[in-house]
């Protein structure tokens, strides 16, 4: 028989969880497996911009071939033709074609992940998910371009009767740097560009700055050993020197550069993804 609580009794009740919501302060941690959460939305970010480059265009996925292959054009006639620029000992149109395809990753790249997140303020304003899928789908999708970029120098290795060094296993290792470095200055660039908008008439000219300052159109060989340490701040300098390396079998002093590059990139990837975090809670009132 079940006994009824009398008039004067208490029961205790049940704890009630109190939650406060408030704005976050200070440096944020980066939540990388919120982003590999949201991976499947990170495809369709990589899909849609795929689409939209090249949408209506008459020649489609071939301008990422014929971006840098003119430019190498160019770079042919006038420095290798006009102003005899060395180049090692290899045809100077595959040695500047070789460094080409990585900075093209690099200078596209840089373009297009500044302006990742106000070219889609709507979304951003509107949906919640991780706001560093947008630069990261970014570079991602160029990416594709790189590859068939890639797959041109091969063709030019075999019409110069060229084979890849034993130094090819290095390749991934400056792949990976590359994607690294355009990843941490997309991410400083498109939470910059949020804030001031003056970042999207700055990049070009950074690009084509760094152009001159990566070597590209030169062989790093033409400065002073003592100031090779000091141009590997640069980290697309190893990267670009790196593809001739593994490839073509160009001269390198390897460890120096490479270095003081990795560390270069590093910094820039980790303090670029950290205060992209610290600046994402104003991006949706600031777009």
């Amino acid at each position: 028989m079940a006994l009824e609580p009398t008039r004067g009794s208490r029961t205790a009740a049940p704890a009630v969880p109190h939650i406060r919501v408030q704005p976050s302060k200070g440096w944020l941690e980066l939540k990388l497996g919120e982003v590999w959460k949201y991976r499947e939305l990170l495809y369709f970010l990589v899909w849609r911009d795929l689409k939209v480059r090249y949408k209506q265009t008459v020649l489609g996925a071939v301008w990422a071939i014929l971006q840098p292959f003119l430019t190498m054009l160019v770079f042919s006639l006038f420095f290798g033709r006009l102003a005899k620029m060395p180049s090692e000992g290899v045809p100077y149109p595959i040695f500047v074609y070789a460094a080409l395809v990585p900075w093209t990753f690099f200078s596209s790249g840089l373009t297009r992940g500044s302006d990742s997140l106000v070219g889609s303020a709507d979304l951003v304003k509107k949906v919640y998910f991780p706001r560093l899928a947008m630069p990261i789908a970014r570079v991602t999708a160029g990416l594709v371009d790189f590859v068939l970029a890639f797959i041109v120098l091969l063709g030019m290795m075999a019409y110069y009767h060229m084979l890849p060094t034993r130094n090819v296993v290095w390749l991934p290792v400056f792949v990976l740097l590359s994607i690294a470095i355009v990843l941490g200055v997309s991410f400083w660039l498109s939470a910059l560009n949020v804030m001031f908008r003056d970042v999207q008439f700055i990049t070009p000219f950074l690009a084509q700055f760094l152009l001159f300052a990566t070597p590209v159109a030169y062989p790093s060989s033409l400065l002073p050993k003592a100031w090779r340490g000091l141009y590997g701040i640069n980290p697309m300098v190893s990267v670009v020197e790196g593809f001739r390396w593994t490839l073509l079998g160009t001269s390198m002093d390897l460890m120096p550069v490479l270095a003081v590059s990795a560390a270069s990139a590093m910094l820039v990837l980790v303090s670029g993804a950290f205060y992209f975090r610290r600046m994402e809670r104003t991006f949706a009132d600031v777009i």
